[in-house]
C-alpha cells in the first residue's frame, strides 16, 4: 500500500476542496494512531480458598416414573409426545378395550343372576321359617333353607367382586399420568401390542432435582470427611455460583464394575430452576482452607485450547499462557502455573491485545 505525506498531498495537482478533505482525514488518522489505549489491571493475589477435589455430576429428577401397561391389547392412541407437560390424571394412552368390555358385560350379568337367586333363597327362607313356626315342616327343612340363603349371599358377593375386577381391568385400558410431570420419552407407539408390564413412556417431575456423582471408593474416606460439598450452578446470565445441597446421601454399597459409590445431592428449589435433567455440573468436595493464587475471571483469555492472560511488562502487555484450577466464585479463579504473586494482569484482555495498549494509571498495583 502506498503512503502519502502532507507535503506530497499539497504538491499534487488536485482541487483545493479535495486537498482539504484529505488533509483532515490525514490529521485524524495521525491523532488516532498516537492515542493510547488505557486498560485496567489487577494484581495476582494469594488468597485462602477451600481445598479438596472436584468431580462431574449429572442432574437427575428426584421423582421419575416409567409408566407401563396393566392390560393386554393393541395401543389405539398415544396422546402425548416427548417434551409435553401433563397434569395428574391426564389421559396418556388408550388400549383396545373390546375384550375388557365383554368381561364387564359378563360380570354384570352374573351379578344380576346372583341377585335373583338371592331373592329366591330369601323368599324360601322366610316361607320355611313361617311354616316351621306352625309345625308344618321339620327343623331339617329350615336348616336347608338357611344353607341355601347363605350360599346365595356368597354367590352375590362373588359376582360383585368379579364385577369390580372387570371394572378395574376396563380402567387399565386408559393410561393416565400419576402426577404433574413432563414426558421424558415415549417407549411405544400407536399400533404396538401392549401387555402387563410393557413400558409405554417415562415421566419426570421438574421439581425437585438432585445431582448424582460417582465417587471412587479410593476417595470415599476423604469425601466423608469433607467440611463441605458444593454444586456449581449457572444462572440465566451465564454466571456461576457454588451452592450447598439441601440434603446429602449416598448408597451403602459400591458398584462392582466401576468401583464407585453413588452420592445424591438434593438441590434447593431456587437453584433447580436453572438446571435440566441430564445436564452435567461440577461438584466440589471441600476439606479445609489453603493458600492459592487467584485472578479475576474477566482477565482470562480463551482461544481454542489456549488459556492465557495479558501480563504487565514495562509499559505494555505480554501474552502469557497459564494453567487454571478450580473456580471460587467471587474470589476468582485458581491459577496452578504460569503466574506468581508479583504479576499484574489485564482485566480486559481484548483491549490489552491492541497496539499501544498500556496499564491504566488508576488500576490496582
Amino acid at each position: 500500500m502506498r503512503s502519502f505525506s502532507l507535503a506530497g498531498l499539497l504538491s499534487c495537482q488536485l482541487p483545493w476542496r479535495t486537498v482539504g478533505v484529505l488533509v483532515a482525514v490525514f490529521s485524524m488518522s495521525t491523532a488516532f494512531a498516537q492515542a493510547v489505549v488505557q486498560v485496567p489491571v489487577a494484581s495476582v493475589q494469594l488468597k485462602s480458598v477451600g481445598s479438596g477435589f472436584m468431580m462431574d455430576g449429572v442432574v437427575q429428577p428426584v421423582k421419575q416414573s416409567t409408566v407401563s401397561a396393566q392390560a393386554s391389547g393393541r395401543i389405539v392412541t398415544l396422546a402425548v409426545k416427548a417434551g409435553d407437560q401433563v397434569r395428574s390424571g391426564q389421559l396418556l394412552a388408550t388400549i383396545d378395550d373390546r375384550e375388557t368390555q365383554t368381561g364387564v358385560q359378563r360380570s354384570r350379568a352374573q351379578v344380576a343372576q346372583a341377585q335373583a337367586e338371592l331373592r329366591n333363597a330369601q323368599a324360601n327362607f322366610d316361607r320355611t321359617r313361617e311354616l316351621l313356626s306352625k309345625g308344618f315342616v321339620s327343623a331339617a327343612a329350615m336348616d336347608t333353607a338357611d344353607a341355601q340363603l347363605k350360599s346365595a349371599q356368597a354367590g352375590r358377593d362373588q359376582a360383585s367382586a368379579s364385577d369390580k375386577q372387570s371394572g378395574l381391568t376396563q380402567g387399565f385400558t386408559r393410561v393416565t399420568a400419576p402426577f404433574d410431570a413432563f414426558v421424558l420419552q415415549t417407549l411405544s407407539e400407536a399400533g404396538d401390542l401392549a401387555f402387563p408390564g410393557k413400558p409405554l413412556l417415562t415421566l419426570y417431575a421438574p421439581m425437585p432435582l438432585r445431582v448424582v456423582v460417582q465417587v471412587p471408593v479410593s476417595r470415599s474416606v476423604q469425601v466423608q470427611g469433607s467440611a463441605a460439598v458444593e454444586v456449581q450452578a449457572r444462572s440465566a446470565d451465564g454466571s456461576s455460583q457454588w451452592v450447598r445441597p439441601s440434603q446429602i446421601s449416598h448408597l451403602p454399597s459400591a458398584d462392582a464394575v466401576s468401583q464407585t459409590i453413588e452420592w445424591r445431592l438434593e438441590l434447593p428449589a431456587d437453584v433447580s430452576k436453572g438446571l435440566l435433567p441430564g445436564q452435567q455440573v461440577r461438584v466440589r468436595f471441600a476439606a479445609g482452607q489453603s493458600q492459592r493464587l487467584v485472578i479475576p475471571a474477566s482477565a482470562i483469555l480463551r482461544r481454542g485450547e489456549l488459556t492465557a492472560v495479558y501480563v504487565v511488562v514495562d509499559k505494555g502487555f505480554a501474552l502469557k499462557a497459564i494453567r487454571l484450577g478450580a473456580e471460587h466464585g467471587s474470589q476468582g479463579v485458581e491459577v496452578l502455573a504460569g503466574l506468581n504473586d508479583t504479576d499484574r494482569v489485564a482485566l480486559e484482555p481484548l483491549r490489552a491485545g491492541l497496539s499501544g495498549a498500556q496499564p491504566a494509571a488508576n488500576s490496582a498495583k
